[in-house]
């Protein structure tokens, strides 16, 4: 994609939104410090781009079509980073063959920031997520996985906070309940921890203690569950907490054309984006901040 292009395609799906009480009118008169989140989710060891015959997918996805997206949108801002939300594993020979080792070195190379676990990232085991650990050079954070027990002990933390551009941003990562889902040979002694009572702890710790500039959930319990409104979400866990700017999601693989707003239990809006799955798109969300350190931000999805 060319930058005319990739400008015109965000011009016209992203909306500018007012994150935390801000008003609007408050801050169209300057903008002295802009930070982008890129991020993807539910990539399924997707490597090459789907065929010039297949279906509504044709001549879209592929790793290096992203690498060349993500290198033009770092060189127009520098302060950008990149995030994944899990289930990074599973859904080609790639993984069958390599056992994730391609996806993690390609992600390195990507210069990914963090990411998060999905429950595919299970699927040879958290012996086999172990051993492929080497590979990844970008954090994992988890903070409602208890690993206290298994292989992954130290290697997980719950949040990482980045400074960009003098902007503090926190990132922690939640992930979905494994029982039922996975099979407990497969995930072992981890323990899941209820993500509206963690998330509220993370949001408080980054929040007021770590003064963070930004936080975003880097979350992998799904979007919203229709048939089952009461199942936590990403927009029920919007709704339930507080002080988090935004929710990069993962797991139902739903496409967004730009984030949902969402009001938190204090009327506050919070960003919620996804990116369906397979690599096909690229999220992008842009804070800007004015000369009083107050933020607003816009979101799109954009075609790889």
């Amino acid at each position: 994609m060319n930058r005319r292009k990739f400008i015109e395609q965000s011009a016209a799906s992203a909306a500018l939104v007012t994150i935390g009480g801000l008003g609007l009118q408050s801050f169209t008169s300057v903008r002295s410090k802009h930070i982008t989140i890129l991020h993807t989710n539910d990539v399924h060891s997707h490597i090459d781009p789907f065929g010039p015959d297949d279906g509504r997918n044709a001549n879209q996805g592929g790793v290096a079509r992203r690498a060349a997206l993500i290198k033009s949108i770092r060189e127009e801002n520098p302060n950008t980073l990149l995030l994944d939300a899990g289930d990074i594993f599973q859904g080609t020979p790639y993984f069958n063959y390599y056992g994730g080792e391609l996806e993690f070195k390609l992600m390195s190379m990507l210069e990914y920031d963090a990411a998060t676990i999905g429950n595919h990232d299970f699927d040879n085991g958290i012996d086999g997520l172990f051993a492929q650990w080497p590979h990844a050079k970008f954090e994992f954070i988890s903070a409602n996985y208890d690993f206290k027990n298994t292989v992954l002990d130290t290697l997980v933390k719950p949040y990482k906070i980045f400074n960009v551009g003098g902007i503090r941003i926190g990132v922690f990562g939640m992930g979905i309940q494994l029982e039922g889902l996975v099979d407990k040979r497969l995930y072992k002694e981890t323990v899941y921890l209820d993500p509206i009572e963690i998330t509220q702890d993370m949001s408080r710790i980054l929040k007021e203690e770590k003064n963070c500039d930004i936080v975003i959930c880097l979350s992998h319990l799904g979007y919203y569950y229709k048939n089952y409104s009461q199942k936590i979400s990403d927009l029920n866990l919007a709704k339930a907490t507080k002080d988090i700017d935004l929710i990069i999601g993962g797991h139902t693989h739903t496409f967004l054309p730009k984030p949902t707003v969402e009001k938190n239990f204090e009327g506050n809006n919070v960003l919620v984006n996804q990116v369906g799955c397979y690599g096909l798109k690229l999220g992008r969300v842009d804070f800007y901040f004015d000369e009083d350190q107050k933020k607003s931000g816009s979101g799109t999805s954009i075609i790889v």
